[in-house]
């Protein structure tokens, strides 16, 4: 084995780590874009959120529900039939 067959698999190996390298740098760089347009997209929804109004506000709970509508004798009445069937 001389120094030039040395010499050849050296550079092979070396080729072969920068091809891995040139793969894993690629990837890290697919990941961090994808990562970027993450951040801009929740940055951007953040600012949506921020500035569009809130209507929510502007309905009145009171108005849409009383609890005086409801007749509070109905559950009464219940009561009063089954108390009236127990003494019969």
């Amino acid at each position: 084995m001389g120094i030039d067959n040395i010499l050849d698999m050296v550079e092979t190996l070396t080729a072969v780590v920068k091809a891995r390298n040139e793969r894993k740098y690629f990837w890290l760089r697919v990941l961090g874009i994808i990562c970027g347009i993450a951040a801009v997209a929740a940055i951007a929804y953040g600012i949506y959120r921020f500035l569009t109004p809130d209507y929510f506000d502007d309905y009145d709970d009171d108005d849409d529900f009383d609890d005086d509508d409801f007749d509070d004798s109905f559950d009464d009445d219940f009561e009063d039939e089954e108390v009236a069937g127990a003494e019969a």
